[in-house]
């Protein structure tokens, strides 16, 4: 993906933040960046192999933050209302 669809894809995030994210991502290898020399420079990203081998974790991660979403909401009420 080039930068701007990613800017596009990810809300409430700054270009500057985005920056510091994919270059960290990119340090710890799991996205490749890849450079065009072309005018204007085209830029973009993909997930390395090791990038790669996180998906079906992060769907794990989400798919249990689903199941248990209403009961995280009653804790935090419970303690909204308890340290009031």
């Amino acid at each position: 993906m080039r930068f701007s669809a990613i800017n596009s894809a990810i809300v409430d995030i700054s270009q500057k933040m985005l920056t510091v994210t994919l270059r960290t991502l990119e340090a710890d290898g799991l996205i490749a960046r890849q450079i065009y020399p072309q005018i204007p420079p085209k830029v973009e990203y993909s997930l390395t192999e090791r990038g790669s081998s996180l998906i079906p974790l992060i769907r794990q991660l989400a798919a249990w933050a689903v199941e248990n979403m209403q009961s995280i909401k009653a804790s935090r009420e419970a303690f909204e209302t308890k340290s009031a």
